[in-house]
């Protein structure tokens, strides 16, 4: 049978040649997929020339060459990739760790400012505290003394008007007590003063109820000895214990001198 050579396109018309074909100056060859033509175009990159024309009936294989290329490309994506994921990894560890020490420092700051606070309020509180202390101490001191001021002025006032009830309710402080001791302090001060506490001797100057020579000695029991006959009974019951131990020692030793005094 002779080969078909004419132009009809029709049910037998004969193939055309595609570039590919026409460029390998080959009539007709087997299929060639795109990844068979990319891999045949490096085979020839690394060092397949012309020369190396595959039989029409031979399989396509890849060179051991671009086989080796190949893994290795591969080996060093793989270990690109690992080292990004491991860089990434590390970047992520070091921002997590900063946020935590940022956190740390914050709550630490934080923590810092409310004991600071608290110190500065419990601070507050205490002189808050002590000046509150301070001036009911002071109150109280001054209710005090206005008491005994009050209580003064009464005893006084009382005094003046009854200094025998005076003495009497001031000889227990000085251990006196007892109403024989009374008796002899009533007549000794009697027959010095008659109680009155502005006598005063016109020779020699002695003063006051107990009749102090000079006046100014019953300055050690108060200031006011020339108005307050407390004050002098005061100074007078001392003088009698720390001179003659008991009123009625005193009271003897008047007795036994003349013109009298103790």
């Amino acid at each position: 049978m002779s080969r078909y050579r004419g132009t009809h396109r029709g049910r037998h018309a004969r193939p055309s040649e595609g570039p590919l074909t026409r460029a390998l100056g080959v009539a007709r060859r087997p299929a060639v997929t795109a990844g068979m033509a990319l891999a045949l175009v490096g085979t020839g990159a690394v060092g397949v020339g012309s020369n190396d024309a595959v039989a029409d009936s031979e399989p396509f294989t890849r060179s051991a060459a671009a086989m080796s290329q190949a893994a290795t490309a591969a080996k060093e994506r793989f270990a690109d990739s690992s080292r990004i994921s491991s860089e990434r990894a590390g970047v992520n560890a070091q921002r997590a760790a900063l946020d935590a020490k940022a956190q740390a420092e914050a709550k630490a700051k934080a923590d810092a400012a409310a004991k600071a606070a608290k110190a500065k309020a419990d601070a507050a509180a205490k002189v808050a505290k002590a000046k509150a202390a301070q001036v009911a101490k002071v109150r109280a001191a001054a209710a005090q003394k206005a008491a005994r001021d009050k209580q003064r002025a009464s005893l006084v006032a009382g005094a003046k008007a009854d200094p025998r009830s005076a003495a009497r309710a001031l000889m227990s402080d000085y251990g006196f007590s007892s109403d024989r001791q009374w008796n002899c302090l009533n007549l000794l001060w009697e027959g010095e003063s008659s109680w009155d506490y502005t006598a005063e001797n016109p020779s020699s100057g002695a003063y006051g109820i107990p009749q102090s020579l000079p006046a100014r000695k019953m300055a050690s029991a108060g200031a006011d000895y020339r108005t307050n006959p407390v004050t002098q009974i005061r100074w007078g019951l001392d003088y009698i214990k720390q001179s003659y131990g008991t009123p009625c020692g005193a009271w003897e030793f008047w007795n036994n001198r003349f013109p009298h005094w103790y």
